[in-house]
Order: structure tokens, then sequence, then C-alpha cells
């Protein structure tokens, strides 16, 4: 048990990480099931709107929980959003381009190439969050 502990404290950061992941990949689901059965809104806005809920949710939650954010201003506070909504509709558009690779070009199965651009944009996601977004205010 003493390993475990160890193991995690060692990875809380991308346990995290993947915990919280996993929670706003939940949102953007329930969003798109909630407004593809309750509205008219054709597939391109729904994706659209299921996926600005996910990146708000991931923002506050990766912000608190994740990165422990040192933003103490309004003006990094903002800078980060800023940031963080760039690297993610950046990641939007390296999974569209990985997928039509995958697709068009390499002739694969789309669940196949959607997992793949899906670890793809994991890592993206992160790295940008943890280089770029959440960086350490007070240095």
């Amino acid at each position: 048990m003493n390993n475990l502990v160890k193991l995690y404290k060692k990875n809380k950061e991308v346990i995290s990480y993947l915990f919280w992941g996993v929670l706003t990949t939940l949102v953007d689901l329930l969003v798109a099931f909630l407004l593809n059965q309750y509205t008219y809104i054709d597939s391109f806005w729904n994706t659209a709107i299921a996926w600005l809920a996910s990146v708000i949710f991931a923002f506050f939650t990766n912000r608190k929980w994740v990165f422990h954010s040192s933003a103490n201003n309004i003006k990094q506070f903002f800078t980060e959003m800023g940031s963080f909504t760039f690297g993610r509709f950046a990641s939007l558009v390296l999974e569209e381009i990985v997928i039509w690779i995958g697709q068009t070009l390499m002739h694969g199965s789309f669940n196949v190439v959607k997992i793949l651009a899906q670890i793809i944009v994991i890592l993206f996601n992160y790295f940008w969050s943890k280089f770029v977004v959440f960086i350490n205010h007070n240095k």
C-alpha cells in the first residue's frame, strides 16, 4: 500500500488531469446528448456548444485542481483563460486534421483514427496547459 501512495504522490498531477479529463468528456457528451434530444440544433452547432461547455468546465477544473494556478489578478486570470481556450481550439483543429489524414489518406477506420486523435489531443492539451497556460505567476 505504501508503494501505491508513493506512486500517487509522484503522479498526482497526471492522475488529476486524467480524472478531470474524463469528467470533461462526460460534460461534452451530456450536453451533446441533451441538445440532440431536446432541441432541433444541427450537429455542427450541437458539437460546438458541447465543446464550449466542456472547455469552460475543463478550464476551471484544471485551473483549480490540476495545475493549482497562482494567478492572483484579473489580467493573469484572463490571460490564462485566453491561452487555455486558444490551446483547446488548436487541439480541436489538430484532432480534425489527424482524423482527416487517418481516414482520407491512410484509409483507416473512424473508430481507430478517432482514438489515435484523442490520444494526441490529450497529450497536446496537457503540455499546453502545464507549460503555457497555468504557469507560476509568482516567479
